[in-house]
């Protein structure tokens, strides 16, 4: 009898449009329900409708509590455990009319306003649960009202404690307590194949998670098209976009590993962010003095290959030919640098600093902001085929270099 009126109501639920309902029932998991459950149950809920067939949800669930964590996979469990700290950061600055200036003195453009309020907006994550904010440098650039907003709704007034345009970090300060904060990574045991979880607020769409792998590390400013910047990226396909700027890249465990910070703008799928040791290290500095002083030797460089030395040589304007095939070429000396107070020229070829072989650009500016402002440097160089031996005390980097 009770085999006949299972059989019977899933038959009902087949023929009375509940077609899912009796795709479920004839299922294992939906049969064992059936062999479960009391016939007095079938009765009182086949009378409500084919829907009350089904478990109940609310009923599977009665003695969890509202907020419980839904089993998931790791990156809805990232995105839960880290989404709260991460906040959108909206920049007011005052730019000039792009308009020509003498457009202003006629006298049909009177109402034109000079200048205007321009808004931008970025994404930045919390760092200590007072209130610190770490985020990049151009999302405040320039601004006049900084406002942060907080996934939870609430909305605070931001200061900049510090921002430094060469490395693209800043620090905003906001006046709060128990704020929601990330967990702190590890960027240098970072590797091609991580994965890479980004959230940030791309096109003022709050809050999104995208996700891909680290493509590589290590990448020189130079090599993004980023040259006036003085770190190495992390590269990642995960989905970057205008508005992730100063937003976290995390690990699988949802700890920060960088600061994402550029798009390259020849490909689809390449983002960059700025290790996170490196940020921290810079913000450290911000918080502590408002400012960083980067070290400056005055010289714009031009890493050195054969082919290039072969057409450098070839140049029938060059007075002598260059005698090594790699090592970074000189190209411009800044009047008042370092370097044109110890004697260095154009055309000279730095080959060894401090006793380091020299096979790239990216290399001496490593070495130059490893030492420090104030530091003196030994540099072995080639001048018209001979070496040469400089000693160079680091300056401070001018802000308009």
């Amino acid at each position: 009898m009770a085999r006949l009126l299972r059989q019977t109501l899933l038959a009902m639920a087949l023929f009375s449009g509940g077609l899912a309902y009796g795709v479920w029932l004839s299922s294992p998991r939906g049969q064992e329900w059936l062999q479960q459950t009391p016939l007095a149950s079938w009765s009182q809920r086949t009378s409500e409708g084919v829907g009350s067939l089904l478990p109940r949800p609310e009923a599977a669930n009665s003695a969890a509590p509202a907020d419980a964590v839904r089993p998931s996979n790791f990156i809805a469990a990232v995105a839960q455990k880290v989404g709260p700290a991460v906040v959108r950061i909206d920049a007011t600055r005052t730019v000039a009319s792009p308009l020509d200036p003498e457009l202003f003195n006629q006298p049909f453009f009177p109402q034109l306003p000079q200048e205007f309020q321009q808004e931008g907006t970025g994404s930045g994550f919390i760092i200590d649960a007072d209130g610190l904010i770490l985020t990049n440098a151009h999302v405040v650039e320039g601004s006049e009202r900084v406002r942060v907003h907080l996934l939870d709704g609430r909305t605070f007034e931001g200061k900049v404690k510090g921002s430094d345009p060469v490395t693209d970090i800043a620090v905003i300060q906001i006046e709060g307590e128990n704020l929601p904060t990330v967990t702190l990574g590890n960027s240098d045991q970072v590797r091609p194949g991580d994965w890479a979880i980004a959230i940030g607020n791309p096109l003022g769409l709050d809050n999104t998670v995208t996700v891909g792998i680290i493509s590589a590390v290590g990448r020189s400013s130079g090599q993004i098209g980023a040259a006036n910047k003085r770190v190495t990226f992390l590269q990642t396909d995960a989905a970057i976009n205008p508005g992730n700027s100063g937003g976290p890249l995390l690990d699988a465990e949802g700890r920060v590993i960088g600061v994402n910070t550029a798009i390259f703008q020849r490909a689809q799928g390449v983002g960059f962010a700025i290790p996170i040791n490196r940020a921290m290290e810079i913000a450290e500095r911000l918080i502590r003095d408002g400012r960083v002083e980067h070290a400056f030797l005055g010289i714009r460089m031009i890493t050195l290959n054969p082919d290039l030395v072969a057409r450098l040589n070839r140049d029938p304007a060059r007075l002598s030919p260059l005698t090594v095939q790699e090592g970074v070429l000189i190209g411009e000396v800044v009047p008042g640098s370092p370097a044109e107070q110890v004697g260095l020229r154009e055309g000279d070829v730095i080959v060894e600093i401090d006793g380091q072989p020299i096979r790239d650009a990216e290399q001496v500016q490593q070495l130059v902001d490893a030492a420090g402002v104030g530091k003196t440097l030994t540099l072995r160089v080639i001048r018209d085929g001979q070496v040469r031996i400089f000693q160079v005390k680091t300056g401070v980097l001018p802000p308009d270099f």
